[in-house]
């Protein structure tokens, strides 16, 4: 689109428009002039006329040549804003001192909503540090803290808290979304660039690691936890809580069932984000996002590694080499390079004739004689193909039956192991090899279970080969001698049935 304003055809012709000054000739100028409107804007002043937007520009524009404006030039600039739809513009006969000031129309400009949005976006993009990206781990315990407010906010019908800690958690939640994607984009960005520096890499990949293990660690310490207080609050009535919410919410222009809509679509959002409803849920969406990314910057760190050991990268030698053959004088010495560097030049001895003999004989060279059509199996295996016999499959059946035996023998023992521990117990007595072994395999399957975020972790349980074992708090430590040793358990009890 030129300045003239002209738009092009479309459904959203409207809202493209907005961003036309980013394209066109004096966009420089057209940005400064914006500049202007969001500085009064951050002083409360709305309304502005080109005279005090030039007087603002020669206090914020400084040496930038495209802010150095008079108030006749700017005039024109706003004039194409107001086509564009950016500012809106209205007539104030107040601001004229004199009749012809008057007759001439006094216009002054402010910024409509949607140029006001288009504006902030391009300042966002213009001034965005690519490298600040990172993953709001921290955000996480005060989820959990104000879902548990919530909760007690909607049991004492505190409509106004209710409307904060709503507001509180949907915009958590949407700068922890924003940021995950930010992060995730610019870590692909690092993986596929192929201008990788070792240097500022290997620098970095500690803690690059460590960040996003810490992240996938919380996210999956604190998703259960938050599922639990989300089922909290729906037990307190969420139709109460969206219109006690509703009924706080500041926004007067929007009738109330509009904004209770909004409301409760807000409040679906937040659920999804830890309740999977016969789907995946966000957090475990992310938590698998970012297992993918830890692994693809362990791959870059290997890439990263081996170019460092070879002294030069595959990449750097392959662009050499192009170099050197753009470089020939002539195509003898570019057939000559490619001899030295590939050795593919020289044929393979066949034993191949062709079918005029006479007519080519087997000394001229292959690169003046046609070609002889071969078998594949000829040019890749020297050999000449024929039919033959289909290769006998190899079957070791002694060594199938002598594993599957063994397998079948250490189930059997476990299950015998399995057994003796549901019951004799664990305690007063010592645990042989195998009720041993079967009593860690359970441990590792109950602890596994644990997921403590604070405060008294309750029990938990594993099973295995018919037998449960369950962990339960207790006041002192239990003791359990094996054949491997005693086995100290912190304020623990173990039961096996």
């Amino acid at each position: 689109m030129s300045d003239s304003g002209t738009p092009a055809a479309g459904p959203r012709d409207d809202r493209l428009r907005l961003f036309a000054f980013t394209s066109a000739e004096k966009r420089g100028e057209y940005l400064w002039v914006l500049r202007a409107f969001d500085h009064a804007r951050a002083n409360y002043v709305v309304l502005l006329h080109a005279g005090e937007i030039a007087e603002i520009l020669g206090r914020i524009a400084g040496d930038d040549q495209a802010g150095r404006l008079t108030g006749v030039e700017i005039t024109p600039l706003l004039e194409q804003l107001h086509l564009w739809g950016v500012l809106e513009r209205s007539y104030d006969g107040s601001r004229a001192a004199t009749l012809a000031e008057y007759r001439n129309r006094h216009f002054v400009y402010q910024f409509s909503q949607a140029g006001y949005q288009a504006f902030r976006a391009v300042e966002d993009v213009l001034g965005a540090r690519l490298e600040d990206a990172s993953l709001s781990r921290l955000a996480l315990p005060d989820l959990l803290a104000d879902m548990r407010e919530l909760a007690e906010a909607n049991r004492a019908a505190d409509g106004d808290l209710i409307y904060r800690k709503l507001s509180r958690l949907d915009s958590t939640l949407s700068d922890m979304a924003s940021r995950a994607a930010q992060f995730y984009l610019t870590l692909g960005d690092l993986v596929r660039t192929t201008e990788i520096t070792p240097e500022s890499f290997l620098a970095h990949k500690d803690a690059l690691l460590t960040h996003m293990r810490e992240f996938s660690s919380d996210l999956a310490r604190y998703a259960p936890k938050l599922a639990g207080a989300i089922a909290a609050v729906e037990e307190t009535g969420i139709d109460r809580l969206v219109a006690r919410a509703a009924a706080s919410d500041e926004r007067v222009l929007l009738p109330l069932h509009e904004r209770e809509d909004d409301w409760r679509s807000r409040w679906s959002g937040l659920k999804h984000w830890f309740v999977a409803d016969g789907g995946v849920s966000e957090s475990d969406r992310l938590r698998e996002g970012t297992m993918s990314a830890i692994a693809a910057v362990l791959s870059l760190l290997r890439r990263v590694t081996e170019t460092r050991k070879g002294g030069v990268s595959r990449e750097s030698q392959l662009r050499h080499l192009a170099g050197w053959f753009a470089a020939t004088p002539t195509e003898d010495a570019a057939h000559a390079l490619y001899q030295a560097v590939f050795d593919l030049g020289r044929p393979r001895h066949l034993s191949m004739l062709h079918p005029d003999a006479d007519i080519i004989p087997e000394s001229r060279s292959w690169w003046e004689a046609p070609p002889v059509e071969i078998s594949r199996t000829l040019a890749e295996t020297g050999r000449t193909p024929s039919p033959g016999l289909p290769g006998r499959v190899q079957r070791n059946d002694a060594s199938i039956r002598r594993l599957r035996e063994g397998q079948l023998a250490a189930q059997r023992a476990r299950a015998t192991a399995a057994k003796s521990l549901a019951t004799g117990g664990v305690y007063d007595r010592v645990l042989d090899e195998q009720e041993t072994e079967v009593l860690l395999s359970l441990l590792n399957a109950a602890l596994t279970a644990r997921v403590p975020v604070s405060g008294r972790v309750g029990s938990s349980t594993g099973a295995e080969n018919g037998v449960r074992l369950t962990l339960r708090p207790h006041d002192e430590s239990t003791t359990v001698q094996t054949a491997r040793g005693r086995l100290h358990l912190d304020r623990l009890q173990v039961s096996v049935q």
